[in-house]
């Protein structure tokens, strides 16, 4: 064990969990050479192979399995020991990895941040945005954005925001040539932007008025995942576009977007902070979930008292 030190365990441990050397540099805060190096030095001194790799993947031999179900429990709890004595000096610190939808990182999270990092300078924060659904613990995440229909029941999840709604758009020039639809299926013949998920997803356009669902099947003049690129086409005239609402209401304040069938476009919950249940949160987690708190009393606070 004196050939040994806490720093080489912690490499192995979070390279078998990513299964990525360069996740696992970024989650360590080192280069991916250097850990890779510490790696194999580690594995001399044994004189057994933990990891098999090849340009594309990383896997875990027989003896690197034994390894990491030993000792991946204890530097959890080597973790949790040193977070909770970092919480006693009461100033949040640290680095905070989130993940989420874009959505719900740029319309959402993006305005507390700033504030937040103002009040909390010993925090280093970083954000993933992607639609993907992950593990947050396996992937090295202290906590995770999402709406309510796919969070995992052991999770601990805080509202971030308020509700949400969709909005179907189109350019004035577009929406005098087409008429101004009355019912979802009037949107069937004309031109549509269209997103398709990473996974090959596209999903349905659905609508919902008074409990009744319309679900529309997907076609269009444009598949797109960017929102930027979204918003341009749709204020260059390509089609209609359902989207966010937050990502549209300025074109539509402004005119350059005109709104329709805000009939069938009902709000839903918005999105929520999750986090491990089975694990204490690091200090500057702890910090983050009591700033989303105040932050969101603010906001109720604020949209209640009425304008001068």
């Amino acid at each position: 064990m004196r050939d040994f030190d806490l720093r080489d365990l912690e490499t192995f441990v979070a390279v078998a969990r990513t299964r990525n050397f360069r996740r696992a540099a970024l989650e360590l805060n080192v280069s991916a050479s250097s850990l890779s190096q510490r790696l194999r030095t580690m594995e001399e001194r044994l004189g057994l192979r933990l990891l098999n790799r090849t340009t594309r993947s990383v896997a875990l031999t027989q003896a690197g399995e034994l390894l990491l179900g030993r000792v991946g429990p204890i530097m959890q709890d080597v973790g949790d020991a040193l977070e909770q004595l970092r919480g006693l000096r009461d100033v949040p610190s640290g680095r905070l990895r989130i993940n989420g939808p874009p959505p719900a990182v740029d319309l959402v999270l993006a305005p507390m941040v700033a504030p937040f990092l103002a009040r909390h300078p010993q925090v280093e924060l970083e954000i993933i945005a992607e639609t993907a659904m992950i593990d947050i613990v396996e992937e090295g995440f202290d906590a995770g954005i999402r709406y309510g229909e796919h969070l995992a029941q052991d999770m601990i999840a805080v509202p971030l925001g308020p509700p949400q709604r969709y909005a179907v758009v189109a350019s004035p020039a577009v929406v005098a040539a087409c008429g101004q639809p009355k019912h979802p299926r009037d949107l069937l013949p004309h031109p549509r932007i269209l997103t398709r998920f990473p996974t090959g997803a596209l999903p349905d356009w659905e609508f919902e008025k008074a409990g009744r669902v319309i679900r529309l099947t997907p076609t269009g003049k444009l598949i797109a995942l960017s929102p930027g690129l979204q918003l341009r086409a749709a204020l260059d005239g390509v089609g209609f576009l359902s989207t966010f609402e937050g990502y549209v209401h300025e074109a539509v304040a402004t005119g350059a977007l005109v709104s329709v069938l805000e009939d069938w476009c009902e709000p839903f919950p918005g999105p929520f902070l999750y986090y491990p249940s089975r694990r204490q949160p690091p200090s500057a987690l702890r910090a983050f979930i009591a700033f989303v708190q105040e932050w969101r009393k603010d906001s109720r606070r604020s949209a209640r008292s009425p304008a001068v």
